[in-house]
């Protein structure tokens, strides 16, 4: 029997990967099991499917940090996951781990982030929490999203491992070497890019970093991405680290951006909008589930209104959602017909 180009790929990876690696071929594979392809892997399917993905598509017109920023070289959801992804595959191919399962897990880690950043994730947390349903997590719902909520409730029926560094991208331990680069790159790149942000927005001038960081780190963007990458990949021998050199100036510049950024008041100043909006979606939804598509109606009927309700307006883009918002709340404009209704003068 011909030897299948997948065959080929788990021999190079034998001959290429460390021991350390997830190897395809011993993959605890998926939910529902399926025949192996002829071409590809099965960490090579997944990342194929999450691509393809409506999900994924919709992440173009989810905010990143600045809600409905004037100019177009603002990150969203699309570009972040693309740069995490970027991050994550140069370093998993300089440990030679598996770059296939590294690029499906930072493909997929954002797919259940909400409409308006975290800004949507805190008001559906504090809905759920109060209407009993145990909050809302982003990275909750992005396994959600790929177990249950794509392909019309059938799910993309990913692996295990890809499913584990979905789910454990921003709290917990991931089961692979994989897993834990992704977590490690997903603050790489959102604390760095978020800097670039806040300049383009006149927020931030780079010299407003504290010059301690910027020695430690490097001066642009750039050389802190590169500064901290090669850390991670000369540190990762027994887990996926970054050196003790670097990773207080990187927690510091966390806590410089949650100061200066994350909790500014001119940056944030459209929050308040965007969550009271979330909060009258999803009172609406939950009193007319029948309204929603066959699929969350299913879930109305399975989980509950408001697991229905939380489910489709967390996969909702920003401008969806203010869409769906002037459609139910604000009175559609009108207009006399002069010629057949003005009365006679």
């Amino acid at each position: 029997m011909e030897k299948s180009i997948r065959e080929g790929t788990w021999e190079l990876e034998r001959q290429t990967l460390s021991p350390r690696a997830a190897f395809s071929e011993n993959s605890r594979g998926r939910q529902v099991p399926q025949d192996e392809d002829f071409v590809r892997t099965v960490y090579q399917r997944d990342r194929d499917r999450i691509i393809h993905c409506n999900s994924f598509r919709r992440l173009k017109h989810k905010t990143q940090v600045f809600l409905s920023p004037e100019g177009d070289h603002y990150r969203t959801r699309l570009t972040h996951t693309l740069e995490v992804s970027q991050i994550a595959r140069t370093i998993a191919k300089a440990l030679r781990l598996n770059e296939d399962l590294t690029e499906a897990i930072a493909l997929g880690h954002d797919l259940g982030h909400t409409p308006f950043g975290h800004a949507g994730e805190r008001a559906l947390d504090e809905i759920m929490l109060k209407a009993g349903m145990g909050g809302f997590r982003h990275y909750q719902q992005s396994l959600r999203v790929v177990d249950l909520l794509e392909n019309d409730g059938k799910g993309l029926n990913l692996t295990y491992e890809v499913r584990n560094g979905i789910e454990m991208h921003t709290c917990g331990d991931a089961d692979t070497l994989e897993g834990k680069i992704v977590r490690l790159a997903d603050r790489i790149a959102y604390i760095n890019h978020d800097i670039d942000d806040a300049i383009n927005a006149n927020v931030l001038l780079e010299s407003d970093i504290p010059e301690h960081l910027r020695a430690a780190l490097g001066t642009t963007k750039s050389k802190r991405i590169n500064t901290l990458v090669i850390s991670v990949i000369e540190n990762s021998t027994e887990d996926i680290c970054l050196g003790d050199d670097v990773k207080g100036p990187f927690e510091e510049l966390h806590d410089f951006m949650d100061f200066n950024v994350y909790k500014n008041k001119d940056c944030k100043s459209e929050e308040p909008k965007a969550i009271e909006l979330i909060r009258w979606l999803f009172d609406y939804f939950k009193n007319n589930y029948t309204q929603l598509p066959p699929n969350y109606k299913r879930i109305a009927d399975s989980e509950g209104a408001e697991r229905a309700a939380c489910d489709y307006i967390a996969g909702m883009t920003d401008r969806y959602a203010v869409k769906t918002f002037n459609e139910l709340f604000i009175p559609k404009s009108w207009s006399y017909d002069d010629e057949e209704r003005r009365p006679n003068r």
